[in-house]
């Protein structure tokens, strides 16, 4: 890692140093994450006030905070210590009182004595038909009156902390501003028409009106361009690391590959091909391939993948799936083994129930080189598995797996080329802020033949009727999911929500028709329901979310979704896509507890119109924010201070295309607009990224 330049030593210097800030208030500022200048000066104004002095305060609705120029009259002190001390006043049109509760006398008689004028400002309030100001925020000289801002900032606080604590300390550490170069390049500086550095510090702290404190005021903009071009710069130095580290030429004869599209009769859509294309362009071209690869729903990510593994066993290699369920590791097995057995191929699944000689076996039929393709869960890559030669790791349901997981699996084997594939449909701002480090293919047509679900939206309360329509269709042969609503507070109480529906519904359709599987049941149990409902068995499934990802039961053609209102669009067209597999026209009926909002029924009305999962995540963006459409546990999402994610989505592919631009023209960052990103990633705390340099 490098070493801090010494610019930046006042803006990291301890906070105590600064003006009225002693090691109390310095642990105050600590509640607020602020434990240094750098930090200080990048916690903006969450609010403001205008300040500007008025002539009276007539024709004001009232309360509002006013600044008006009074002549001080009367003081009433209180009779006993619990009255308040009045001081009467007026601004040259109408009277009003001052208030103060717990006063001392003798300060007040000295600040505000009988006959004096001062400046005052705060909120002016009626009761009792008198206008009164309680506690003015500011009592002035008029010869100190133009120390007053016009607009005030108003800044985040924490218990004990007062606005003026905050504003002296930010007074001071405005003060400290190094003169910094210029990071960003300039021909996008003039077309954004943001100001250099320091002036925006200085401008987004002195707000001239409400509009200043926007998200897209010139000034927080440029800062907020600031903060996103250092996560794209340290994603873009990762995958030049990435992308020098050595990789391995891995080119197939397309002999394997050949055989399986003949096999399957029907062509790859032409965003599979290009996909395909892309992926065994990087296998063949000796960097290691670090790619996403983002399908909606049903867009056929499996035979992509499928082709890229059977690129790496044509090279002589093997290649392994890794999914985050046994059961869906078992659904894959099914669909691939008789696509890929009639090559000679020997295919295995790997999970964490494997005991005994039935491990051991596999283990050694990994480590010879005798199995060419694994799938199965994390189980791949715990201690003890080995490699004959792993040339490809293919991660399911990235979203589910860390950056961490990913790496374990591909230093499995030597320079591993890695494909992440994800159903979730990423709006393209937060595939960038999440993904940015890698290169991304998408599949963004359905095979044909695929008929678009019916969706319907049903009030709760004509559940009767639902129930008399699933009857209809079990007695018809066919098979239905049921999905019960989420519970915010505890997986537990989700469950026992679904062992109720499953109750209810087992006695309108009668024994062994209906199964169960949540969150809480062991994988077991889990796992033989989900088998019976796989095979025909079971005609209905009341499940938890559990059922999100990837299983396939194409005569599954009902979808019903409990209180639709409270799951997020992104799951709801996840789970809308478990149906719709087969031939049969599907529907969806998504129950909702009316009366709906405003926001809901937008929402529930986006999915009735489109099946593009793509739209439905930008619209959920919109009307949710990031941390909700990606699920916050799992989100990866970096905290921002001041980037808006949702609203400033425009910075992120900015930034993406500005930093992987700059770093191929100018790869250890030793240009004069090298130096100053260096310095940037100093300010933005990213020291780790600058140790990816090779010239440190």
């Amino acid at each position: 890692m490098g070493t801090r330049p010494p610019k930046l030593y006042p803006l990291f210097a301890e906070l105590t140093g600064l003006a009225g800030v002693g090691p109390k208030t310095g642990k105050l500022f600590e509640a607020l994450g602020v434990t240094k200048p750098r930090d200080l000066i990048f916690t903006l104004p969450s609010g403001g006030t205008d300040r500007r002095l008025r002539d009276g305060f007539v024709g004001v609705p009232l309360p509002a905070t006013v600044t008006l120029r009074a002549t001080i009259g009367q003081h009433h002190p209180p009779r006993s210590r619990t009255r308040p001390y009045r001081i009467s006043a007026h601004d040259g049109h109408s009277h009003f009182q001052i208030v103060y509760f717990h006063a001392n006398g003798e300060w007040l008689a000295r600040h505000l004595p009988e006959g004096a004028v001062r400046v005052i400002s705060g909120k002016m309030e009626v009761f009792d038909s008198i206008a009164q100001m309680v506690h003015p925020d500011h009592v002035l000289r008029e010869e100190d009156a133009q120390n007053l801002p016009p607009f005030e900032a108003s800044y985040p606080l924490t218990a004990g902390l007062t606005q003026k604590t905050v504003t002296k300390a930010m007074g001071d550490a405005l003060t400290r501003l190094p003169d910094m170069p210029e990071w960003i390049d300039p021909s996008v500086r003039a077309a954004q028409g943001w100001p250099v550095w320091s002036e925006a510090v200085v401008q987004a702290h002195a707000p001239h009106s409400a509009r200043d404190l926007s998200v897209d005021a010139p000034a927080r903009t440029r800062l907020a361009y600031d903060e996103v071009l250092s996560h794209q710069l340290t994603l873009a130095l990762a995958r030049a690391q990435q992308k020098r580290a050595k990789g391995r030429i891995t080119q197939g004869d397309g002999r394997l590959r050949d055989q399986v599209l003949r096999a399957l009769g029907f062509d790859p859509t032409g965003a599979q091909t290009r996909a395909i294309a892309e992926i065994t362009q990087d296998m063949g071209d000796g960097a290691r391939m670090n790619r996403l690869l983002q399908g909606d729903v049903g867009s056929g990510k499996t035979l992509v993948a499928l082709m890229a593994m059977l690129c790496a066993v044509e090279a002589g290699g093997q290649a392994a799936l890794m999914v985050p369920t046994e059961i869906l590791a078992r659904q894959h097995m099914e669909s691939l083994a008789p696509l890929v057995e009639p090559l000679g191929l020997d295919i295995g699944l790997i999970t964490g129930r494997d005991t005994g000689a039935e491990r051991a076996d596999k283990r050694e039929a990994l480590r010879t080189g005798q199995l060419q393709l694994a799938i199965g869960t994390h189980a791949l890559f715990q201690k003890g598995v080995e490699f004959a030669d792993l040339r490809l790791a293919v991660v399911d349901e990235q979203h589910r797996f860390g950056v961490r997981q990913r790496m374990d699996l591909s230093a499995k084997g030597d320079g591993v080329d890695v494909l992440v594939m994800t159903a979730t449909p990423i709006p393209r701002s937060l595939a960038l802020s999440q993904y940015g480090d890698m290169d991304v293919s998408v599949l963004d047509e359905k095979p044909p033949g695929r008929k678009p679900v019916e969706t319907v939206l049903v009030s709760a309360g004509r559940l009767d009727q639902v129930v008399a329509r699933l009857q209809n269709a079990v007695a018809e042969g066919r098979q239905a999911y049921w999905v019960c609503p989420l519970v915010e507070e505890s997986e537990v109480t989700e469950a026992t929500a679904a062992e109720d529906r499953f109750r209810a519904l087992r006695i309108s359709l009668g024994e062994g028709v209906v199964d169960l599987v949540h969150g809480q049941m062991p994988p077991a149990q889990k796992d033989a329901a989900m088998a019976r409902f796989v095979q025909g068995d079971a005609r209905v499934l009341v499940a938890t979310t559990v059922i999100e990802v990837g299983v396939n039961v194409p005569n599954a053609t009902i979808m019903v979704i409990e209180q639709a209102e409270r799951f997020g669009l992104a799951q709801l067209h996840q789970l809308r896509g478990r149906v719709g597999r087969g031939a049969a026209q599907s529907t969806c009926l998504m129950l909702y507890d009316p009366p709906l909002g405003e926001t809901a029924k937008a929402r529930l009305g986006i999915l009735r119109e489109t099946e593009d999962g793509f739209r439905i995540a930008e619209e959920d963006l919109r009307l949710r924010g990031a941390g909700d459409v990606l699920g916050l546990a799992q989100s990866g999402l970096p905290r921002f201070q001041i980037a808006d994610l949702e609203r400033q989505a425009h910075l992120m592919a900015l930034a993406q295309d500005d930093a992987r631009l700059h770093l191929t023209r100018d790869p250890d960052l030793t240009t004069e607009r090298g130096e100053a990103l260096r310095l940037l990633l100093y300010l933005m705390e990213r020291d780790q990224s600058v140790g990816l340099l090779r010239v440190g």
